[in-house]
């Protein structure tokens, strides 16, 4: 078994697989617009969000076969179905056949996502398992900072299509080195048939918990703000404010400064707990998007807009290390006994309805930064809402499973 700090960067790593694909794609949006959809450009933003639909749509399989089979092995052939993909997506010769191949190769990114997360709660529980996360989200965010840069260099270098074979290889490290170090989290003795029937109740019971269905609504609110952040950045920073060719440094700069949030998370979730301290993120969201939001209606422009701008997403990006961990970890935390399907029925749901939502939001760019102010504001007040109804709930509990106060009547 890995020391602690080595299984916090194994899975970190995993899930990398998934920021770099996602991330290192973005400097690439304008000229896969220019070459395969030169008539509607903006399309090109597709690319992001097709393949987080792929991902999320397996994650619904994903823990089942994982429940089943072990995690290991679902990690595995995950990965392989992730190089078929990149290999489509090099070949593709028009945007809706790279829609496909980026689609596939979100599929098979699901099993490192779910079957990491799986692997987690297999091994640690409750705050704990946040404080685990949250250095996992810290290490996990040094790969946005490098992803954007290290693609544009790809792409200066030998062209687009080139990143996927980039893709290929950072997957295949972090595969190798699951085989080779981690041993298999799940014994057999505690692996679930995956049929239909025990699916379906696992499914059930997921759904049935209120504290994890309002975690799962948070979390979709939560990849709303993400996925509508990262598909419209690089179009804000050509469109908006004339800066494409600094935008990989700039993002660089907004990834390193917003990992620090999963520091803070670290130490403040063993004090406040997982609930408070998303709520309180989601909140302060509200108020900085509102601001930005009346500072570009009011008038204001040119560099001046700009250094808002930037501020403000970081805020966003910081607020993703605060919220993303504590509400899976909310979320898992009743569901240890099926965790493989458990982590795969929250993460499908959050995942395709955060990019469902997102989508439309992207294509909404006009030019200006609001689509990307008003969807972030409107997500983060929901989840507020979401998170305070939580907390209601779980003090009701606790007083309704209250032990009764002893009789203190003393006989006459």
């Amino acid at each position: 078994m890995p020391s602690k700090v080595e299984f916090i960067v194994l899975i970190a790593m995993l899930f990398a697989v998934i920021a770099f694909s996602i991330d290192a794609m973005l400097p690439a949006l304008p000229r896969i617009g220019a070459e395969l959809s030169p008539a509607t450009p903006n399309h090109a933003q597709m690319v992001v969000i097709v393949f987080v639909l792929g991902m999320g749509v397996a994650t619904l399989v994903a823990g089942p076969m994982s429940d089943a089979w072990g995690r290991k092995p679902v990690i595995l052939g995950g990965a392989a179905l992730y190089g078929l993909g990149a290999a489509l997506a090099w070949a593709a010769p028009t945007l809706e056949l790279l829609l496909v191949a980026r689609f596939i190769q979100g599929v098979g990114a699901a099993g490192p996502r779910v079957v990491g997360m799986a692997i987690v709660r297999d091994l640690y529980g409750g705050r704990e398992m946040a404080r685990i996360l949250s250095f996992v989200m810290l290490v996990f965010m040094l790969m946005p900072a490098a992803a954007p840069l290290v693609g544009s260099w790809i792409i200066d270098a030998a062209g687009w299509r080139a990143l996927f074979g980039a893709f290929v290889l950072f997957a295949a490290i972090a595969c190798l080195w699951l085989a080779l170090r981690l041993p298999e989290s799940l014994p057999r003795a505690a692996r679930r048939a995956m049929r239909p029937s025990v699916i379906n109740r696992a499914v059930v019971e997921v759904l049935a918990h209120p504290v994890v269905r309002l975690s799962i609504m948070a979390q979709t609110m939560g990849y709303v703000l993400l996925f509508t952040t990262i598909s419209l950045i690089q179009p804000v920073f050509d469109q908006v404010f004339d800066r494409a060719a600094s935008f990989p440094m700039w993002f660089a700069g907004m990834a390193l400064v917003s990992g620090s949030a999963s520091v803070l998370n670290a130490v403040l979730v063993m004090r406040l707990g997982m609930q408070r301290l998303a709520g309180a993120a989601f909140g302060a969201q509200v108020l900085l998007s509102s601001a930005i939001t009346l500072c570009w209606l009011a008038g204001l422009r040119g560099d001046a807009m700009f250094t808002v701008y930037v501020i403000w997403q970081c805020t966003v990006l910081f607020q993703s290390g605060l919220t993303v961990g504590n509400l899976n970890a909310i979320a898992m935390e009743p569901m240890a006994h099926i965790a493989g399907t458990a982590a795969s029925v929250i993460g499908a749901i959050a995942t395709v309805a955060g990019a469902l939502i997102a989508a439309p939001i992207a294509l909404a760019f006009n030019g200006t930064p609001l689509p990307m102010t008003l969807g972030v504001g409107g997500g983060s007040a929901i989840a507020v809402v979401l998170i305070r109804r939580m907390i209601r709930l779980e003090r009701r509990r606790s007083r309704d499973t209250r032990p009764l106060p002893a009789d203190t009547d003393k006989p006459a």
